[in-house]
C-alpha cells in the first residue's frame, strides 16, 4: 500500500486535496469544483492503474466472516472499523478497471442533473432560492436598512452598548426580509461602522457585531441555507430510515418507526425560527454586557432632549395604550376561542365516514422487528398497540369508509350546529387588528382628536354585535357580506384615521411595510397554509411593490399605484376565501358576482406588478436586481451541477462507503454526530456553506440522518455551524465584505479579533441546541 495507507483512503485525500487546490487557485468556485472531481478522478485512475492503489476489505468468502454473519450481524453493518479483526482481501480501487467507473460516472451525472436540477422533486423547491434571492437582492436595493439603521440607533443609543444592540435588531430585521449576507454586511458596514468609530466604539466590537448580525439570514426564516439543505435532506432521511429499518429486521421505515419518515422545508422554517432569534439574543446580550464591563468601549449615546412627554402624554399612558391594550385584546381574543365564543362557522360535514384507526403501531411483524421495535418505542407503547389491535380485531377488524346517507349528513350538521360558535373566526380576526390598529393610533399621538377613533371603535362593536345577532353558520357569503358593511365601513372611516397617524411616524413608516411583507410570506409557510415556492414567489411581488412604492416616494410622487395594487391582492385573497370560486352551471348569483370582483382584482394585481416592474425597470432598478439576482441562482445551480460530479467521483472508488462505515463503527450515534459536526466545523474555515452542502452533506447525511435524532433538530444544527462558515477566518464571507467596507485604520487583525467571540456565542447556541432540543421542535410540535 502507498505510504501505508489503503487506497481508498488515499483517494479521498487526493479529492479534497484536489478540490481545496483548485478552490484556492482563485477560478471561479462553481467550476473549480466539477473540475477538481475531474482532475481527482484522473490522478486515482493512473494510480490505480499502476497498481498503487490497494484496497483492503473484509474477505466475505472468510469462515470467519460467515461466522459473525450467523451471530446476528447484518453483513452491512460489518466492517474493518467493527471488526479489524476479520480476515481481509485486496483489491484495486476500481475492481472493474476505471473505465467502467467513468463510463458508469457519466450516466450517473445525467440522471442526477435529470433528478435535482431538470425535472426532479426537489425543483420545485429549488425554485424557491430564485424567488428568495430576487426578494431580497429587491429590498436591500430599496435601501430599508439605511433608515432603519437610523431610526434603531435613535432607539436603543441610550443603552450601554445600544449602538451594538441596534445592528443586532437590524440584521434579525433583515435576515427575515433580505436574507442577503454580503448585502446586509456592506450596507451595514458602510452606514454603522464610521458611526460606531466616531462615537469612540471598540473596532473589535463594532466589526464584530455588524459581521455576525449580517449572517443571521442563514439561520432566520425565510433562510437560503434551510432551503437548499431542506431539497437535500428530506431524501437523505427517508433512504437513511429505510436502512434504519432494514438492519433492524422490519419491512420499511413506517413500521419501525410508527410514522412516516419525512421532513419538509416548511418544517424546517417552523424549527429555525426560535434558534434563530435566540442566537439573535445572544449576539445583543453579549454587546451590552461587553459595554457594562468595558463603558468606555461601547458607551452611551445620548438623545436628543426629551422631557419624557410622548406626543401630549406621560409614559405610563404611552405604555397602556401602546402595549397593554393591544396585549389585552389579543388574550380576550385567544379566551374566547377557547371559550367557544370564537370559532370557526363552517357548515361542510363530511360524505363519507371516518376511517377506523389502526393500533398506533403496526404489530403484525416477525420477532426480530417486534423486539428493535419495542427497543425504540418502549414496552409500554408496544403493550398499548398491542392490546388496540386485539380491541380491533374483536371488533371485526378496521371498518372502511362508506358514503353516508342524507339523513346521516343532516344528523352531523344538526349536531355541528349546535356547538357552533356565535362569532365565526374571520370577522373575529378583523375586528381584533381593526381594534389594534385604533389603539396604536391613539398611541402614536395624543394630541389629536379622538372622535374618528371612537366612531371606529363604535364601527367594530357593531360589526361583532351584527355577526352575533343577526349573521347565522346558515347565512350565505352574500348575506353576511352586506349584513357587517356598513359596521366595517364606519371601522375603516377610524381605522384610515390611525392609519394616517401612524404613518406619519419615521419608524412605523419604515418599518410596517416590510414587517408587512415578511409576516406575509413567513405566516403563510409557518401556518402551514402554502409551501416555500407559492411563499417565496408573494414574498418576490411583495417586494416588488415595495420598491416601487419607496421610489415614487423618493422621487415625490403619490404611492397611491402601489396602495390601490395592495387592495386589489388584498380583495382577492378575501372574496377567494369566503365564496364559492368553483365555476358551474349551478353557481349562485351572489358567487357569479363574487367570481367577478375577484377576478377582476386578479387583472389588476397582474397589470399593476407589470406596471410595477416597468417603473423599477425605468428607475435603473430593475435590471441591475434581475442581474444579480440571476448571477447568485445561476451560481448556486453550477455548484450543484459541479458538486454531484465530485460526490460521484468519491462514489466511484467507494470512498464515501468507507466514510459511512467509519462514522457507522461508533456505537454511541452522538460521537458520530459530533464528529460530523466538529469536521463542518473545521471545513467551514475553507469552504462557503454551499460547498459544504452539496459535498459533504450527502456523504455524511446517511449517517446523521439514520438515527434516532430529529431530523429538524440535526439539520438546524448543521445550519447553525454553516453560519459560522461567513465568519471563521480567513475565508469567512462576511469578513471579505466587512474588509471591503471598512476604514483603512481598521486593521484586518481587528477585524478577526472582534468575530472570534460570536464565533464562540454560536458554538454556545450549539450546545444550548444539544441540551435543549426542544428549542427547535417546539415550533413543529405546536403547529401541527
Amino acid at each position: 500500500m502507498l505510504f501505508g495507507l489503503d487506497g481508498v483512503e488515499i483517494g479521498i485525500i487526493i479529492v479534497f486535496v484536489t478540490l481545496f487546490g483548485a478552490i484556492l487557485s482563485g477560478f471561479p468556485v462553481a467550476f473549480a469544483i466539477g473540475g477538481a472531481g475531474v482532475i481527482a478522478f484522473a490522478i486515482i485512475a493512473i494510480l490505480d492503474g499502476q497498481g498503487l492503489l490497494i484496497h483492503e476489505a473484509i474477505d466475505t468468502s472468510s469462515q470467519a466472516f460467515k461466522d459473525v454473519v450467523a451471530s446476528g450481524f447484518k453483513s452491512e453493518a460489518i466492517s474493518v472499523f467493527t471488526h479489524p479483526e476479520l480476515p481481509r482481501a485486496e483489491y484495486p480501487v476500481f475492481p472493474q478497471g476505471w473505465e467502467v467507473a467513468l463510463d458508469r460516472n457519466i450516466s450517473f451525472v445525467v440522471n442526477r442533473m435529470n433528478e435535482r436540477v431538470f425535472a426532479g422533486q426537489s425543483i420545485e423547491t429549488l425554485l424557491a432560492v430564485l424567488m428568495f434571492v430576487l426578494m431580497g437582492i429587491t429590498l436591500e436595493r430599496s435601501r430599508i436598512a439605511d433608515e432603519l439603521l437610523t431610526k434603531m440607533a435613535n432607539i436603543f443609543g441610550p443603552l450601554p452598548g445600544g449602538l451594538a444592540v441596534s445592528i443586532v435588531v437590524v440584521g434579525a430585521f433583515l435576515a427575515a426580509s433580505t436574507g442577503i449576507v454580503g448585502a446586509t454586511v456592506v450596507t451595514m458596514g458602510l452606514l454603522a461602522l464610521p458611526t460606531m468609530l466616531r462615537n469612540n466604539y471598540s473596532p473589535e466590537l463594532a466589526t464584530g457585531v455588524i459581521a455576525a448580525s449580517g449572517t443571521l439570514g442563514q439561520i432566520i426564516p425565510p433562510s437560503i441555507v434551510i432551503v437548499l439543505l431542506g431539497t437535500l435532506t428530506g431524501d437523505i432521511y427517508s433512504a437513511a430510515q429505510e436502512d434504519r429499518a432494514q438492519l433492524a429486521g422490519c419491512t420499511d421505515a413506517l413500521t419501525y418507526l410508527g410514522k412516516p419518515a419525512v421532513v419538509s422545508v416548511g418544517t424546517l422554517f417552523q424549527a429555525a425560527l426560535l434558534p434563530g432569534i435566540m442566537l439573535a439574543l445572544l449576539y445583543a446580550l453579549y454587546a451590552f454586557c461587553f459595554a457594562l464591563l468595558n463603558p468606555s468601549k461601547a458607551p452611551a449615546i445620548q438623545a436628543d432632549g426629551s422631557d419624557g412627554s410622548y406626543y401630549g402624554a406621560g409614559r405610563n399612558e404611552l405604555l397602556m395604550w401602546s402595549l397593554l391594550l393591544p396585549i389585552g385584546a389579543l388574550a380576550v381574543f385567544l379566551l374566547s376561542i377557547e371559550f367557544n365564543l370564537v370559532g370557526s362557522q363552517s357548515t361542510i360535514v363530511d360524505t363519507y365516514s371516518d376511517i377506523m384507526e389502526g393500533a398506533a403501531l403496526r404489530t403484525n411483524v416477525d420477532p426480530k422487528c417486534a423486539t428493535s421495535m419495542i427497543e425504540l418505542h418502549g414496552k409500554e407503547a408496544w403493550d398499548a398497540a398491542v392490546a388496540q389491535q386485539v380491541a380491533l380485531e374483536a371488533a371485526g377488524g378496521v371498518q372502511e369508509s362508506r358514503q353516508l346517507s342524507d339523513e346521516e349528513r343532516a344528523v352531523l350538521l344538526d349536531e355541528k350546529l349546535a356547538g357552533m360558535s356565535p362569532i365565526g373566526t374571520g370577522i373575529g380576526l378583523s375586528a381584533l387588528l381593526l381594534g389594534v390598529t385604533l389603539m396604536l393610533g391613539r398611541a402614536i399621538d395624543f394630541t389629536k382628536d379622538t372622535r374618528p377613533l371612537l366612531i371606529g371603535a363604535i364601527g367594530v362593536v357593531l360589526m361583532l354585535l351584527c355577526d352575533i345577532l343577526f349573521v347565522s353558520a346558515l347565512s350565505s357569503p352574500g348575506v353576511t357580506t352586506l349584513l357587517i358593511a356598513i359596521p366595517g365601513l364606519i371601522a375603516l372611516y377610524g381605522v384610515k384615521e390611525a392609519l394616517n397617524r401612524l404613518f406619519a411616524n419615521d419608524l412605523i413608516r419604515i418599518v410596517f411595510p416590510p414587517l408587512v411583507l415578511i409576516v406575509a410570506v413567513l405566516g403563510s409557510i409557518l401556518g402551514g397554509i402554502t409551501n416555500p415556492t407559492p411563499a417565496a414567489a408573494l414574498g418576490a411581488g411583495g417586494a416588488i411593490l415595495l420598491a416601487t412604492a419607496r421610489r415614487l416616494s423618493s422621487n415625490g410622487l403619490t404611492v397611491t399605484p402601489v396602495l390601490r395594487i395592495s387592495l386589489a391582492i388584498i380583495v382577492m385573497l378575501v372574496v377567494g376565501i369566503n365564496f364559492d370560486m368553483r365555476l358551474g352551471p349551478d353557481m349562485a348569483l351572489e358567487n357569479i358576482l363574487a367570481f367577478i370582483v375577484a377576478f377582476s382584482a386578479f387583472i389588476y394585481t397582474i397589470f399593476g406588478i407589470f406596471w410595477s416592474c416597468w417603473y423599477l425597470y425605468k428607475e435603473d432598478i430593475l435590471a441591475p436586481v434581475v442581474r444579480e439576482t440571476a448571477k447568485v441562482t445561476s451560481m448556486v445551480f453550477t455548484i450543484l451541477i459541479g458538486s454531484q460530479i465530485l460526490n460521484l467521483v468519491l462514489i466511484s472508488f467507494g470512498g464515501e462507503h468507507y466514510i459511512q462505515q467509519f462514522l457507522r463503527s461508533f456505537s454511541n450515534e452522538w460521537t458520530a454526530f459530533f464528529i460530523v459536526m466538529l469536521v463542518l466545523f473545521i471545513l467551514g474555515f475553507v469552504l462557503d456553506f454551499l460547498e459544504i452542502i452539496y459535498i459533504v452533506i450527502p456523504i455524511v447525511g446517511p449517517v446523521i440522518y439514520g438515527g434516532s435524532f430529529d431530523p429538524s433538530w440535526v439539520t438546524i444544527m448543521v445550519a447553525i455551524n454553516l453560519q459560522t462558515s461567513f465568519l471563521t477566518p480567513p475565508f469567512g464571507f462576511a469578513l471579505f465584505y466587512l474588509r471591503g467596507v471598512a476604514p483603512s485604520h481598521v486593521t484586518t487583525r481587528q477585524i478577526y479579533r472582534g468575530v472570534l467571540p460570536f464565533v464562540v456565542i454560536q458554538l454556545v447556541g450549539l450546545g444550548l441546541l444539544a441540551v435543549f432540543p426542544q428549542i427547535v421542535t417546539i415550533v413543529p410540535d405546536l403547529l401541527k
